[in-house]
């Protein structure tokens, strides 16, 4: 399977549950070795303020560790 398939890019914000494009992402966090992708300020904040609320390993990609 190709990484580049268009359902790979897509992703759902954790905070409003839309679905979005990572590609096309207002803004990406790192919580918990996991980048999440928010759709809007509005969830970024949201996100920020309460990160152990939204922040779901199965909404996120895994950060490879360095050496």
């Amino acid at each position: 399977k190709s990484d580049c398939t268009k359902g790979d890019q897509m992703t759902k914000d954790p905070v409003c549950g839309k679905r979005i494009n990572r590609g096309k992402a207002h803004a990406t966090v790192v919580h918990d070795r996991f980048v999440y992708f928010l759709c809007c300020p509005v969830c970024q904040a949201q996100f920020e303020k309460e990160p152990k609320r939204y922040a779901k390993p199965e909404l996120g990609i895994r950060v490879k560790q360095g050496p």
